[in-house]
């Protein structure tokens, strides 16, 4: 279950209230920060962008691929830990807006991740330490430490010991 915070809305849809949840400006500049981020080629830079502009809180060695979408609405909700790398083009959310409510959720990815390319990423998921989540998986839901998960819907491939015994079998 994601652990999300939810926000009733009356009247129109609650995206069409955005500016009521958060400040156009600080979207806008969410929104030029991510857009140059998206497209710099030095990691060490991206991440600089990403801790010092977004408030986001972003590990040692972390690595985002060309074309990564943090959230342009609250980024600050977003944590990857060290050695992680993010895929091309993958999409973490830490918001939802729906019809007649929005949520909030933080996004918690661990250390030794990899996300795999395209992949979403929902708000209110913990991925815990040295899993895999392949290319193209919406993630809508907490990955054990460990595993390897993949798919839409988001499916456990193997958990941390079948990984183990796997790498083991091929030594």
């Amino acid at each position: 279950m994601r652990k999300t915070e939810r926000y009733k809305v009356e009247g129109s849809s609650s995206l069409w209230q955005i500016y009521k949840t958060v400040s156009f400006w600080k979207v806008a500049k969410c929104f030029i920060v991510i857009e140059m981020a998206r497209i710099m080629p030095f990691l060490s830079v991206k991440n600089w962008m990403y801790r010092t502009f977004l408030h986001m809180k972003v590990g040692k060695r972390t690595a985002f691929a060309l074309k990564v979408v943090p959230d342009t609405m609250f980024p600050e909700r977003i944590t990857v830990g060290d050695d992680s790398i993010i895929g091309f083009n993958t999409t973490i959310l830490a918001h939802e807006y729906l019809i007649e409510e929005y949520r909030l959720g933080d996004v918690i990815i661990g250390d030794r991740v990899m996300i795999g390319a395209n992949s979403t990423i929902l708000p209110g998921v913990t991925i815990g330490n040295d899993a895999v989540v392949s290319a193209m998986t919406l993630v809508h839901r907490d990955v054990p430490e460990g595993a390897m998960v993949g798919g839409n819907p988001m499916q456990i491939i193997y958990t941390k010991e079948q990984r183990e015994q796997k790498l083991t079998e091929k030594s």
